[in-house]
């Protein structure tokens, strides 16, 4: 029985292996479940280099060499190689493989993949093209290919390069490559991260005790990391991807570059100029030699350079061994560390020579024998400079002591200079700059949190300080400092922290007479009640001298992160909350980037609108009056539009309430009623009879230039007054009832119309409405949208209209949408009506041509 089970074990184990050396053998790759793909191959060597694809298919079997371990190194050759390996998937499901030559100095590689006799692709590549494409994001050369079952692929690859030849391939499955390269690219990082954070080190020491030594050995290092950076590839890969003939260029210039600064440190850290004339002669030609290296370099084809720069290497390298001993016997301290450091590199920097002239085979130690080398003699002369610094300053220990002392006063002094910058000197709160970097912290630790961001401020402050003097207004910014603290450690919601001296902090001071807190939403739970009633005690008069003063403080809120991500915009968000009205019962009014006038692209966007008006780029669009008595069309209503050059078509819902803001609707409507007018007059030679409506905000109503306007373009395009229509909406008529009935009634003075647009939107007064010298309402679309389908809207309609009709009002219904509307608004005596049942709003050109097809087939006939 246990002979059995044994058997049924490894009997698949053996047939396993068995199949695997059967294929090492033919030059197939048999990939099965569960087991390492073994790598392998054929080559074939192109002494002229110049077969292609279609003769190397018609080679014998004959001339074909395997090599078993699946790396090569032929040395530095002018021949191409041909290599090739067939793949057997016999895991039962496809596969996504990566072939892999893993040798980023090629020259030229080329992926030929077959399935039969079948050319699937051709894949060019090398460190003579550009980077980019690549099947991998990788320096090495990569093939990325799929692999059905029970199927068989085979890779011919073309490898030519005029440095060495080292030909290391090797078969991936792709979830195995990426593993391997991201365990590889950690060490890399480390290994980069180390030399940059030596070279880095150096540099600080140099910049700070001016001494050459440093200078030369972090340049030494840079070499090295600019050396194995190209030797890696990355260099190519992250630098110059799209310039390859900088690659081998800084390869080159590397080495001699690592060499010249390399021997230079050597000369000053082992003192040779005072105990070895001899070695310093030697190494000054050494020097010098490089020099003229470095110099010549770029005029070097790549071939000569690289059995160059090996010779070289191997010299130097050797040189620079012998230098530490003999140091060592003269005496000096860091020749021991010279010699310790340089073995490792020395032996390393000899194995990838041997490996780049084909005289060592590819493997694991020739391929990073240099890299761990230059790791070792980095640290280890790390450690000697860093001993040598140490007794170099040895003696300066009790000088430094008294500077530590002085460093301690000088410190003490700086935290009370601190304390002052960072605190308010009156109130004692923490400033600004805290609260930024609180509130900054805070949202760092927590992104995902919901957070509010409050300010308050004294809007008196400075009236109270002209009146009552400076010495009260303090104290009253004191008091009120105090209250805010003692109310804000009763809310759970406001955030706390502590500074270095162990202060709770929850109220700061972000300017004179402003104070900010941060509020944590969650801890709110929605109820923001207690908040609410802390800032409505905030707001109550503080007795100061006997005296009740109203501090008519201010709040506004802004919430991350609908309103910002940082302190700063939190801030100034908050800021501008504070002059929007609060909403329902709340004291605080929140930020709204709808209604915020100081935005970076609202400002743009007037400014832009400026430009549009003043260069005539704006149009008029305009919608007609159908009168429901006659059925003919007796009046247009002119509407704003503007294409932006950027932004397209900006709804003039975005961009009239920021011009009426801002002051730019003075220009606006000035603009409106110079090119309505002046259409309306064009307009006159279809119909005659035709009307025009204007719009105008409560801005334009109170302003002293709306008459005069209207009366010289009146006069300029010979129009009379009942012509034109003044339209404006009711809660415009109530902004500021007295000063707007007294516009009205000068315009209407002088013949103009007026018109009450969207009437039974607002929440006017009929009184109010009953004296302003108004002609005509315009019920607002809501009212009329749905009065074919709901009884109840058809009573209210009815009833406005009987209402306007009973005021002596013309009555306009807006928003028809269909014909049914249209009749049911005629049978309630409406007189007028628009609406896209009748016409969209369109420009003066489409404009006449609608009304000379509209007059010859009305919409709604006559009625009595």
């Amino acid at each position: 029985m246990i002979l059995n089970k044994a058997l049924r074990i490894f009997i698949p184990i053996l047939a396993s292996c068995a199949l695997q050396l059967a294929s090492a053998n033919s030059g197939t790759i048999t990939i099965t479940p569960d087991a390492p793909i073994e790598s392998h191959f054929q080559y074939w060597e192109d002494p002229g280099a110049d077969a292609g694809i279609d003769e190397v298919l018609t080679i014998p079997e004959s001339e074909w060499q395997l090599k078993p371990s699946g790396k090569a190194s032929f040395g530095i050759t002018g021949s191409a190689y041909w290599l090739r390996l067939s793949v057997q998937n016999q895991t039962g499901q496809d596969q996504l493989l990566i072939a892999e030559l893993a040798y980023p100095l090629l020259d030229d590689v080329v992926f030929h993949e077959f399935s039969g006799n079948t050319l699937l692709r051709e894949f060019r590549t090398g460190d003579t093209r550009p980077f980019y494409p690549r099947d991998v994001d990788h320096p090495n050369m990569l093939l990325r290919f799929q692999l059905a079952q029970d199927t068989t692929k085979t890779l011919y690859i073309r490898v030519a390069t005029a440095g060495s030849m080292v030909v290391p391939l090797r078969l991936w499955r792709q979830k195995d490559f990426y593993e391997a390269v991201a365990i590889e690219e950690k060490l890399h990082f480390f290994y980069y991260g180390s030399l940059t954070v030596i070279i880095l080190i150096n540099l600080a020491v140099f910049l700070t005790l001016q001494e050459k030594l440093y200078l030369f050995y972090a340049l030494a290092i840079f070499g090295y990391l600019v050396f194995f950076a190209s030797f890696r590839g990355f260099t190519l890969q992250h630098l110059y991807p799209n310039a390859p003939f900088l690659h081998t260029h800084v390869l080159l210039l590397s080495i001699p570059f690592l060499a010249i600064f390399s021997i230079l440190f050597c000369m000053e850290f082992l003192k040779i100029r005072s105990h070895s004339p001899r070695l310093r002669r030697v190494l000054l030609g050494m020097l010098a030699f490089e020099i003229v290296f470095f110099l010549s370099a770029p005029l070097l084809d790549y071939e000569t350079g690289v059995r160059i720069a090996a010779v070289s290497a191997f010299i130097f390298f050797s040189l620079l061994l012998v230098a530490g001993p003999i140091a060592w016997a003269a005496g000096v301290r860091a020749g021991v560390f010279f010699t310790i450091a340089w073995s490792p590199l020395a032996l390393g920097v000899s194995a990838t020579a041997g490996l780049a002239l084909g005289l060592l085979p590819e493997n694991f130690f020739t391929e990073y024998a240099m890299q761990i080398g230059s790791g070792l003699e980095a640290f280890i002369l790390t450690l000697a400079l860093a001993d040598r610094l140490y007794r170099e300053r040895e003696q300066k220990i009790q000088a430094q002591a008294d500077n530590l002392q002085k460093e301690k006063a000088r410190s003490e002094i700086q935290d009370r200079l601190n304390e002052a910058l960072t605190h308010d000197p009156v109130t004692g709160l923490p400033n600004r700059n805290r609260f930024e970097r609180m509130v900054d912290e805070q949202l760092e630790r927590n992104p995902d949190g919901r957070y509010m961001v409050g300010v308050a401020r004294v809007s008196r402050l400075k009236e109270i300080n002209r009146t009552l003097g400076l010495e009260r207004s303090e104290r009253l910014l004191k008091r009120k400092a105090e209250q805010m603290t003692e109310l804000a450690e009763s809310l759970p919601m406001v955030h706390a922290t502590r500074d270095n001296q162990g202060r709770q902090e929850r109220v700061y001071q972000l300017s004179g007479d402003s104070f900010g807190l941060l509020v944590n939403v969650s801890k709110a739970g929605g109820d923001f009640q207690t908040l609410n009633e802390a800032l409505k005690r905030l707001a109550d008069p503080v007795l100061l001298d006997h005296l009740a003063i109203e501090p008519n403080l201010k709040f506004g809120a802004a919430s991350y992160p609908e309103h910002g991500r940082k302190a700063a915009m939190l801030i100034r968000n908050a800021h501008v909350g504070m002059e929007m009205t609060p909403h329902g019962s709340f004291e605080t009014g929140v930020y709204s980037s709808k209604n915020d006038i100081y935005s970076e692209s609202r400002l743009t966007l007037m400014s832009d609108l400026r430009g549009a008006l003043h260069h005539n780029r704006t149009q008029l669009h305009y919608q007609p009056k159908l009168d429901l008595k006659t059925g003919q069309v007796v009046g247009v209503e002119a509407l704003i539009r503007w294409h932006h050059p950027e932004r397209g078509w900006v709804p003039p819902i975005e961009f009239i309430p920021l011009a009426e803001k801002t002051g730019v609707i003075k220009h606006l409507t000035r603009w409106v009623v110079d090119q309505a007018l002046n259409d309306l007059k064009t307009l006159h030679q279809v119909d005659p009879a035709l009307t025009v409506s204007v719009n105008v905000s409560a801005r334009d109503l109170i302003s002293s230039e709306l008459k005069g306007l209207f009366e010289t373009r009146m006069k300029r395009y010979q129009l009379r007054p009942d012509q034109i229509t003044v339209e404006l909406t009711e809660t415009a008529a109530m902004d500021d009832p007295e000063k707007g009935l007294a516009a009205l009634e000068g315009l209407a003075n002088t013949g103009l119309k007026i018109s009450i647009d969207d009437f039974g939107a607002g929440y006017s007064s009929l009184s109010y409405l009953k004296r302003l010298p108004a002609t005509e309402i315009k019920l607002d679309r809501a009212l009329v949208q749905d009065i074919d389908s709901s009884e109840s809207s058809r009573m209210i309609v009815e009833t406005a209209i009987n209402m306007g009709r009973g005021l002596g009002f013309q009555v306009v219904a807006e928003g028809v949408e269909t014909e049914q509307t249209a009749r049911l608004l005629q049978g309630m005596g409406a007189g007028l009506l628009q609406g896209y049942w009748l016409c969209r709003p369109i420009a003066l050109s489409e404009l006449s041509n609608w009304l000379v097809i509209e007059r010859q087939s009305p919409r709604l006939q006559h009625t009595d």
